[in-house]
């Protein structure tokens, strides 16, 4: 089932809050601030409070500052920021949040600091006040289950920056009433976001989903297929991810990633799929924390030297073969030029009995810019050259890669996808809401759902397959709801 978000928001919204509703945010953080300016700019009045004195109204001018400026560039009129700005309003207590109708927090990562907030909150605020937590990793359940009224208490996820990320996921608990996920769900459609809904279990479903982006890249570097601005290359120009794992990782910041990555991992009792990378703890203990410290998996000072993706090259007085060996499997010049199923090319060579060059996964043949491939031991260089001759005539780049099991591409996918059905088989969310959250929420340019169909359920199971004869590592453990999915599709 595939989704379309306009039609989505403009869906039935009767159980939303009214614009008249006073909403209040607690922590006024990038986060806190940013779920203060899309309510106001739905029309609500917005209470916002922070427990460190001044801190509210620094995010107010803060927030007043970005609106002038857009006004600046022409994306509002200089009345509608003023009128977005002047429904925000700082406060410096508590109990200011008495008429809130909505009361939504966004401070630190902390069970007990979260319980403490909401007992405390509980007893303000009227007694059918919604209360919502922006937590990204914890218990929706554990949080709430101190309060006297749990129904009414859910997860408001918005992914950063809140006023241009278009997703929220909305978490509901074990004691969560239908009728305040409804609402939730309803008031954020007409805030103007995209909605999917999600049982509150470790990471929801972006967080958990998406571990195998970082986890997969740190594991192929750590394996030390390929350097990471190759790997990020070929994550970007040959699957189309918006950005690489590492100058992702860079962005987030090491010391956040890495502790998110702890905390999925611990939460499901460490679970192999879940692992942290050694490679990632030696930044965060080095103080490479990325951008934010000048240097990650890149260096981001003045005189940076950052390494070039791998490019294999090409000579011009080699004739290339036809284009269409890039599409399909194909015998040509007397070996066999097939999309990777997860073994190496040494493997299928051994099967087939000919030579082997593997192509890793693209996004769009026709839009892909770069393919990454490996080659048995008995190809030889001419038939190397005249391969990288026809993908250069095809207008890409061409990366040679060791001979790796799944490549770099196929592995990523594979894997995204393989723990996408492993969510929808614990229910945490239906397909077309992972689709559709993986879509939104990380700007992925698939559902990993959606993706894993078109590529063919068989061959990604055969890809994890593979990787796991290779390895006996029990993180490639084909999920059960990916094989029930290509059982059901024969």
């Amino acid at each position: 089932m595939s989704h379309n978000p306009d039609v989505e928001v403009a869906m039935t919204t009767h159980n939303a809050l009214p614009a008249s509703a006073i909403v209040g945010v607690i922590g006024a953080g990038t986060m806190g601030a940013g779920i203060a300016h899309v309510a106001a700019a739905a029309g609500h009045k917005v209470l916002l409070f922070d427990a460190r004195a001044g801190a509210a109204k620094d995010a107010y001018e803060r927030t007043w500052a970005q609106l002038q400026s857009s006004a600046a560039k022409g994306r509002m009129s200089a009345e509608d920021a003023r009128e977005i700005a002047g429904r925000i309003t700082p406060c410096d207590a508590l109990e200011d949040l008495v008429l809130a109708q909505l009361v939504i927090e966004a401070i630190i990562e902390d069970l007990e600091v979260k319980r403490a907030l909401f007992a405390n909150l509980e007893s303000i605020v009227t007694p059918d006040a919604i209360l919502a937590s922006n937590t990204s990793s914890i218990s929706i359940t554990a949080i709430g289950a101190g309060l006297v009224r749990p129904a009414r208490f859910a997860g408001l996820h918005f992914f950063n920056p809140a006023p241009v990320m278009r997703l929220v996921e909305v978490v509901s608990g074990l004691a969560t009433a239908t009728a305040t996920i409804e609402c939730l769900v309803a008031t954020a459609r007409t805030w103007g976001k995209t909605t999917v809904k999600a049982r509150s279990t470790p990471g929801f479903i972006v967080n958990r989903v998406a571990r195998p982006y970082y986890a997969e890249a740190l594991r192929l570097y750590e394996e030390r297929c390929a350097e990471p601005a190759t790997i990020d290359a070929i994550l970007t120009e040959s699957t189309g991810f918006r950005m690489g794992p590492f100058a992702l990782m860079d962005l987030i910041g090491h010391d956040v990633n890495y502790a998110v990555s702890c905390s999925v991992f611990d939460a499901y009792y460490g679970d192999p799929r879940f692992r942290p990378s050694l490679v990632q703890l030696e930044l965060v203990q080095a103080g490479w924390l990325g951008r934010k410290s000048g240097r990650g998996f890149y260096d981001y000072g003045p005189a940076s030297l950052n390494s070039e993706p791998e490019i294999a090259k090409v000579d011009p007085d080699v004739s290339p073969y036809e284009d269409a060996l890039l599409a399909g499997d194909t015998i040509v010049d007397g070996m066999l030029v097939a999309l990777t199923d997860g073994r190496t090319a040494a493997e299928r060579a051994r099967v087939a009995g000919r030579p082997v060059i593997l192509r890793d996964l693209v996004l769009d043949a026709g839009s892909s810019s770069r393919i990454g491939f490996c080659a048995s031991q008995a190809v030889s260089d001419d038939q190397i050259s005249r391969f990288v001759a026809t993908v250069s005539h095809a207008g890409k780049i061409a990366t040679r890669l060791p001979d790796w099991p799944g490549l770099v591409g196929m592995r990523t996918v594979a894997m995204l996808a393989n723990e996408a059905f492993e969510a929808l088989l614990h229910g945490v969310a239906d397909e077309s809401e992972i689709n559709l959250a993986m879509r939104f929420g990380v700007n992925y340019p698939l559902g990993p759902i959606e993706w894993a169909r078109r590529i063919g359920l068989e061959r990604v199971i055969q890809v994890i397959d593979a990787i796991f004869d290779i390895t006996h590592d029990p993180r490639y453990r084909v999920s059960f709801g990916l094989r029930q999915a290509q059982e059901d599709e024969q």
